[in-house]
């Protein structure tokens, strides 16, 4: 069955950098949006990057307004696997990290019930 497993979060002080990581199995890998999405405290899970293999010729990627320019999402085909590059982390950063992956539309999908597997989530912590 599918199942898609993050890591790499922990404990950053402000300005750091982390790499979320995200290996997928159980599904045909390049035929599916892979994003994150964070969830904070009594919020909503919220968009984060997203990227498409389209076309089997480039990828098409979509960020959040608040992560452009500091985030970067990227996917290896052969490893099955999505990262999350994070730079220049700031406190409000703070977050459970989620992995996701979504059937081919002829949209990016940004909203979580246009989702069809998830992970466990990741903790990021940015400290002040």
């Amino acid at each position: 069955q599918v199942q898609l497993v993050e890591s790499g979060g922990g404990l950053i002080q402000t300005g750091g950098s982390l790499r979320l990581s995200c290996a997928a199995s159980g599904l045909s890998f390049s035929s599916y949006t892979m994003a994150w999405f964070l969830q904070a405290p009594g919020k909503e899970r919220e968009f984060v990057a997203a990227i498409t293999w389209s076309a089997g010729r480039t990828y098409y990627v979509d960020y959040a307004d608040s992560v452009k320019g500091r985030f970067t999402i990227s996917r290896d085909n052969a490893k099955n696997t999505v990262y999350l590059r994070m730079n220049s982390l700031k406190p409000e950063d703070k977050a459970v990290y989620y992995c996701a992956a979504a059937r081919l539309r002829s949209r990016t999908p940004t909203l979580s019930y246009e989702y069809d597997y998830w992970g466990q989530g990741t903790q990021v912590t940015v400290s002040s």
